[in-house]
């Protein structure tokens, strides 16, 4: 089991769900965070919660769509804490609707978050982790990326592309011992779905939930890798 401790992260989508649970597991571990989302207050948030319980972070506000953004939110994590040893990929958005009812914008505002920035940020630390032959991603994906659900074509179609997009990053930098794991988790209650009609709380998904499994995955001995998607999800149906 490896330690934690003294290592860097990137957390998109920090400032709420699972990226904050995230960020105060991983802080709590002796890791130094950047949490990274558009929303200033939030990320303030976050990092107020990590500090009071001991851990060190930071806030950057980006759009991890703009390449400029990305470059500007590398570089001041660069600054903080001198390198990035951990990126969690972990930014989402949703459009719901059929496709013939999803406007090319709604389209765009999807792909652009769930892809695009994976994709931008990815490339952007991949360079400094394969000069060190050291780094982890984890990217979090959904259970839409595995199951096909109508009315989620929009959403489903960028997870299935993530999970594609994950196991082509593993196999071009597994020689530089950088490890890539794509979590798809069921229904998690956060502040994008909690008001959700007939969402059994009790039934769902946390934060913590998939924080413990993202733990578990960045303490494996580094020769260990594990099969990509990793599906997450509750024994009994969440909707009944």
């Amino acid at each position: 089991m490896q330690k934690l401790e003294g290592k860097t992260a990137i957390i998109t989508g920090g400032g709420s769900g699972i990226g904050r649970g995230l960020a105060l597991a991983l802080a709590g571990q002796g890791v130094s965070v950047a949490v990274c989302g558009r929303r200033r207050q939030k990320l303030e948030q976050t990092v107020d919660l990590v500090r009071q319980a001991g851990g060190k972070a930071i806030a950057i506000q980006a759009d991890i769509a703009n390449t400029e953004q990305i470059e500007h939110l590398f570089q001041t994590t660069l600054q903080a804490y001198g390198q990035v040893d951990i990126l969690v990929n972990n930014a989402g958005v949703a459009e719901g609707g059929h496709l013939h009812e999803t406007s090319p914008a709604e389209w765009d505002a999807v792909m652009n978050v769930n892809l695009r920035g994976v994709y931008l940020l990815t490339r952007q630390v991949l360079p400094s982790m394969r000069a060190r032959r050291s780094g982890h991603i984890i990217n979090i994906s959904s259970e839409s990326g595995i199951e096909y659900y109508p009315g989620d074509s929009v959403y489903g179609t960028s997870k299935h592309a993530l999970n594609a997009l994950g196991e082509f990053i593993q196999r071009e930098n597994q020689e530089y011992n950088i490890r890539v794991n794509t979590i798809c988790p069921g229904m998690v209650v956060s502040e994008m779905t909690e008001h959700s009609p007939g969402l059994d709380h009790a039934k769902c998904l946390y934060p913590e939930d998939i924080a413990d499994l993202v733990l578990w995955l960045l303490t494996r001995r580094e020769n260990i890798k594990i099969g990509t998607p990793i599906l997450i999800q509750t024994m009994l149906n969440p909707w009944e």
